[in-house]
């Protein structure tokens, strides 16, 4: 679903007449309500037809159309910019037995690799997010204090689906100690106002500290009655939750796009 609270007056407006609301003497507030009023009775009323699925993947393939294009202008644009960096560093690649275009193949991915991890990331939580509004249309993202110390001050749920507090990773490979502390706090906060705290992982890290971190926020979760979801049992939930199955979804996507690049 597109996101409507991060579009100016004008972008609000211009969307406002595309799908055929009207907009004349309304605040930017009022927009916003009424375009969420019309999304939630859209996505009911396809649903209620019996067609939730195909609007579902409809709507994740168009987010990974924009995800893609989005992906590609910053790796070009980082390309362009390190057209004029400073390579002076090479010398110690030398030293150190790497070649010239070793090199910068080296430097090319390590800048460009981190848009794909981010961009990655953040369309499998958005493409999740999708699956749990077609289970719930009226869950979403909620902000809640918190109350087990200072920093942060607030703590946001991912999505809230009347109890269940369910946050949404595609991978976390931290290491960092701290990373402990502040979940705890988190998970802690969520659970004193009456939440269940739920964390779906679809991707479990590989490295052993990283590994033990994880083990150690399932105990966490575990121990204030949540739920811990990583890997194969993320997709799983995913599919038995919602009803719908976000990564058969996501593969028929890969395999029309395949038709269409061997069609070209």
């Amino acid at each position: 679903m597109i996101k409507i609270e991060r579009l100016n007056k004008l972008e609000l407006v211009q969307y406002c007449k595309s799908i055929g609301l009207n907009t004349e003497e309304k605040t930017k507030k009022k927009l916003l309500e009424e375009i969420k009023q019309y999304q939630i009775q859209k996505i009911t009323q396809v649903i209620e037809e019996g067609k939730g699925y195909d609007l579902l993947t409809e709507k994740i393939n168009t987010l990974a159309k924009k995800y893609a294009i989005n992906l590609n202008l910053k790796i070009e644009a980082r390309k362009e910019e390190m057209k004029a960096d400073d390579n002076s560093h090479y010398l110690i690649y030398k030293v150190l037995g790497v070649s010239l275009k070793e090199g910068r193949l080296i430097d090319e991915y390590q800048n460009t690799g981190r848009f794909l991890y981010k961009y990655a990331g953040s369309f499998l939580e958005e493409a999740a997010s999708l699956c749990l509004k077609f289970k719930n249309i009226n869950g979403g993202k909620k902000i809640i204090p918190n109350n087990q110390g200072q920093k942060p001050k607030t703590f946001e749920i991912d999505f809230l689906d009347d109890k269940n507090a369910i946050e949404i990773k595609w991978r976390d490979a931290t290491t960092d100690g701290d990373h402990i502390t502040k979940e705890h706090a988190r998970v802690k906060s969520i659970e004193s106002q009456g939440y269940i705290p739920i964390r779906v992982m679809f991707y479990y890290p590989q490295r052993e500290q990283a590994i033990r971190i994880q083990e150690t926020l399932k105990t966490i979760y575990k121990g204030l009655k949540g739920q811990y979801y990583g890997g194969e049992d993320a997709w799983q939930f995913i599919k038995n939750y919602t009803g719908y199955d976000l990564k058969e979804i996501l593969t028929k996507i890969v395999q029309e796009n395949t038709k269409e690049d061997e069609a070209k």
